[in-house]
């Protein structure tokens, strides 16, 4: 894996001492003069305690000897925090350095949130602004806009209350003193005393009002500065119009003499005070599309002027001045954010910047399994209030990051969800006054914080043995335990029958059970495969396929075509299939069964409905990292080819030896395999 650091300087080491164990930090930080900016490389590193390859290897810590996370010292910057995604901090630098916009997209809490507040701490401090609005004299309804350096604003602002001041306390003055002559005349020498008291009243009211021009030429500080250690970091996600590009506050007192002057009422919008920083939103397509216009217009004129953006603001007449908006964008979403974003925004942030795909996992070796030791050293120092992990507990976190990838070889790269689970163990041990996180801890939180989808698919499975709907012992023709997924982690299983009929026109394939587009289309692939290795002429028959009990969310994706094509080969043979089983793959149109996704949760599944037997493609062998208590539940049989499916499914010694020869002589040699037997160069599932 590649190192992020600077390849002219070898950065500086901090050496800690605890304990007896000692953790280093390689701290990415050669600072050198680019452009008139300072600029940091991006990334630390968690040097080993042992040198031994083989011993790096095996150990679930990467070479790291600690008693607890509390000896793992945790880096200040945000983008040293982050975990993986070396081309989207790569990125990051590049686009911090030339200050250019970046869209991130790729799924929730793999880390853009971080790397954008990441980013405004690469940006130079220097530059920021304070931006302040005047009263404008000649036309009160365009106030007047001023820019001046960070810190300045506040000053400003307080020279002018001071002269205010000033000068109503000798408007005050005045005022008294003319009072007093005005009264004293009138009860002295004109023997009138109301008159005095009205012309005293009319006198303050004058005053008053005529105060009210002086505090106008007071500015009003609209973006200050003053205070920021770094650049400015403004989300901007699922903001009103109002919120993303300023607005005018409503003004009950219209007229008079009673209303607020319009610069006082202007409020700075979210690109206003990303000034000199950054600006993040996330969900991108979500915006409205006249707000997205408008944000293109801030972005190419880097300033934007502040007027009413609602019909409640009435301010519809107040227009400022262009108010500065010197932002570097980071837009972000899934995948879908770029359908329906705006066409020409994406070309704005393309053609004068980067797009960035985030990695949902990354290579599992030892550097990246210290980096995950201190990821959880990171979250119970940033929480404040969970006890540090034990040795025992960390590994049982990075099985577990192992396991949510998916892929052999691999840990997830969904930190948030990660994050979650280091957070309910940590609570778990702190409400039982513990002085540590230990491993009992983190099984107990994985039972704890399971996802809706995998409570839904547990009920599932209790309610279906409750009314006797999963069959998991004898033969039967046409039905097979199919495997399906919920969410991105809950199997269920999900059977399917088949049953063919005679036809009064041409033959045809039917299936139920809210199919979706690709769930169809692999249906349409089976019934080719059936067609090719069946004895039996199909034109005059129909194929009724049914997904038991698929639910409104129907059936999507490609994962059941081995069952289907089982069920219906089952169904035309009239061979029996064994209900001790699972299934799941995918099958291309020659017959090869190709990987899928979530084959650990679709065998968790099987376990937990009776089942001892699960059938997955031979390219997922390594993905499987079941639980413990499911290892000695079930057999798992890995196969490459829908001979190899039969063979292992159907029941009927005879009837099944001749079926799979039949079909072997179809297809040829090269399926003369032996069952289990993994296949290469299959592609690996996403």
């Amino acid at each position: 894996m590649s190192k992020d650091t600077d390849n002219d300087a070898p950065p500086p080491e901090q050496t800690r001492e605890q304990e007896g164990s000692t953790t280093r930090e390689r701290e990415g930080s050669t600072t050198r003069e680019q452009d008139g900016s300072k600029f940091e490389d991006l990334g630390s590193d968690v040097e080993p305690d042992v040198e031994d390859e083989s011993v790096l290897e095996d150990d679930l810590l990467g070479g790291l000897e600690i008693d607890t996370t509390e000896e793992i010292e945790v880096p200040d910057r945000l983008v040293d925090q982050v975990i993986g995604q070396d081309h989207a901090r790569d990125v990051v630098q590049k686009a911090a350095k030339q200050r250019r916009h970046v869209m991130m997209i790729g799924s929730p809490g793999t880390g853009k949130s971080m790397l954008a507040k990441a980013m405004s701490e690469l940006l130079p401090k220097e530059d920021l602004q304070d931006v302040l609005v005047y009263h404008n004299p000649d036309d009160g309804n365009e106030p007047k806009v001023r820019t001046v350096p960070a810190g300045k604003g506040e000053q400003i602002i307080d020279a002018h209350k001071e002269e205010a001041r000033k000068r109503n306390q000798m408007r005050s003055f005045l005022m008294w003193v003319i009072i007093a002559i005005v009264v004293g005349y009138a009860l002295l020498i004109a023997q009138r005393p109301l008159l005095g008291i009205l012309a005293a009243g009319v006198i303050y009211l004058a005053f008053r009002y005529g105060s009210r021009g002086s505090d106008a030429m007071i500015p009003n500080l609209l973006v200050n500065t003053a205070d920021q250690t770094t650049a400015p970091f403004e989300d901007a996600t699922g903001a009103h119009a109002g919120a993303l590009l300023g607005d005018v506050r409503h003004d009950p007192f219209q007229s008079g003499g009673m209303e607020t002057p319009s610069h006082d009422r202007v409020e700075p919008g979210a690109i206003h005070k990303a000034n000199k920083g950054v600006l993040f939103v996330d969900e991108i397509n979500t915006l409205d599309i006249r707000s997205q216009q408008k944000l293109m217009t801030a972005i190419q004129e880097g300033e934007f002027s502040i007027t009413g953006q609602s019909e409640r603001s009435s301010g519809a007449m107040v227009q400022t001045e262009p108010v500065p908006c010197d932002f570097i964008m980071i837009a972000a979403g899934n995948m879908d954010a770029m359908e329906n974003m705006h066409p020409a925004l994406r070309s704005r942030i393309k053609g004068y910047g980067y797009e960035v795909y985030m990695d949902d996992t990354i290579e599992d070796t030892p550097e990246m399994r210290r980096k995950y030791t201190r990821f959880i050293a990171q979250e119970v120092e940033n929480d404040g209030r969970l006890p540090h992990f034990t040795e025992e507990a960390v590994e049982e976190v990075i099985l577990e990051a192992q396991r949510r990838s998916g892929r052999k070889e691999h840990l997830t790269l969904k930190l948030r969800d990660l994050g979650g689970l280091v957070r309910v163990a940590g609570d778990i041990a702190r409400a039982e006054n513990k002085d540590q996180t230990d491993r009992e801890d983190v099984l107990q939180a994985k039972r704890r914080s399971r996802s809706i989808e995998q409570q839904v698919a547990d009920d599932y499975i209790e309610r279906r043995k409750d009314y006797e709907l999963t069959v998991n012992d004898g033969d039967v023709v046409g039905r097979v335990n199919g495997l399906a997924v919920m969410g991105e982690d809950s199997g269920i299983v999900l059977p399917v029958m088949a049953e063919v009929t005679p036809s009064q026109g041409p033959g045809d394939v039917i299936a139920t059970g809210q199919l979706k587009e690709m769930a169809e289309e692999a249906v349409q692939n089976v019934s080719a495969i059936i067609k090719k290795f069946s004895d039996e002429d199909i034109s005059q028959k129909d194929v009724h396929i049914q997904f038991v009990q698929a639910g409104q969310q129907g059936v999507d994706g490609d994962s059941a075509s081995i069952t289907v094509a089982t069920a219906v080969i089952s169904a035309l043979e009239d061979i029996p299939i064994h209900q001790n089983l699972a299934m799941t793959g995918s099958l291309s149109v020659r017959g090869d069964v190709l990987p899928v996704g979530g084959v650990t949760h679709k065998i968790e599944a099987a376990a937990k409905s009776g089942l001892d037997t699960v059938i997955i493609p031979a390219a997922n062998e390594d993905d499987v990292m079941i639980e413990e208590e499911y290892e000695e539940q079930i057999e798992i049989i890995p196969v490459s080819h829908i001979s190899e499916v039969l063979e292992v499914a159907l029941a009927g010694e005879a009837e099944k030896d001749s079926l799979v020869d039949r079909l072997k002589n179809i297809t040829g040699s090269a399926l003369d395999r032996q069952v289990g037997r993994s296949g290469t160069g299959s592609p690996s599932p996403q």
